[in-house]
């Protein structure tokens, strides 16, 4: 008996109908549904959506796209009999592959694991003030694999979010800002710290401590004025280094070289 167009290519039209459903089910649920949660949540507020909750939001709407399409593939595949004869070979050595691609895929799979761990307990957030590996810069995105830090020089730095989960963070958005921020500066071993109080005083610190005196000099801390407002504006710290350093080379406690 002759085969039928349906007969011969039956499989490849229903695996392309699935995928067509799956991705226009994808943007529907991304766009039209999340998209339109985030709107309302906003306008019933009468505020923007907290950094907390877009930062799950994003995370959120992409996991749920690749999950739509990661199921709408298996679904597609399955359309083909010859995939089941196929599976049936290779279940014998399915445990050896799966070992051999989990080995070479684990930074791969790092990252998006970590992306989902960045989502639930949220160490930083969208729009906070950040160092990740000595860059520091507002948090602009956190995808499932990076994040994206803005300098604020021009430079989006991306950032691995396994880099994220086992480095160590300085999230400046969050604990109690209305703490004095704090200024590190060294001065030579033989410098009059005396001097060097009464100099800093000037600046009318919170407080000026003698951190660590090691054989290459002495780490002076200064902590900045107290802030009632609860707020913190970018670039505070450097300003009062800068302001610390002018005062102790105008007080000859450092060489103007």
């Amino acid at each position: 008996m002759e085969q039928t167009f349906w007969d011969s290519n039956g499989d490849w039209i229903s695996a392309g109908i699935t995928l067509l459903i799956t991705f226009a089910l994808a943007f529907i649920v991304d766009r039209f549904v999340i998209g339109r949660a985030t709107r309302v949540a906003s306008r019933v507020s009468d505020t923007t959506v907290s950094r907390a909750a877009m930062t799950r939001l994003r995370m959120v709407r992409r996991l749920v796209f690749v999950a739509i399409i990661i199921v709408g593939l298996g679904i597609a595949l399955s359309q083909f009999d010859k995939l089941n004869k196929l599976a049936n070979a290779v279940l014998a050595s399915s445990a050896v592959i799966g070992l051999v691609l989990g080995f070479a895929a684990q930074k791969i799979l790092a990252n998006p694991l970590a992306g989902i761990l960045l989502a639930i307990s949220q160490p930083i957030r969208i729009g906070d003030s950040v160092t990740i590996e000595d860059e520091t810069g507002r948090v602009a995105d956190i995808t499932l694999a990076h994040t994206f830090v803005d300098t604020g020089d021009g430079r989006l730095v991306i950032v691995p979010n396994e880099t994220v989960v086992t480095n160590v963070v300085v999230n400046r958005s969050t604990g109690n800002l209305n703490a004095p921020v704090k200024a590190s500066l060294w001065v030579p071993l033989d410098a009059n710290l005396t001097r060097a109080r009464e100099a800093l005083e000037a600046l009318e610190p919170s407080q000026v401590d003698v951190a660590e005196i090691t054989p290459d000099g002495v780490r002076i801390e200064v902590h900045g004025p107290r802030r009632p407002g609860g707020t913190r504006a970018a670039g505070e710290e450097a300003a009062l280094r800068e302001r610390a350093q002018r005062a102790l080379r105008e007080a000859g406690v450092l060489s103007a070289g």
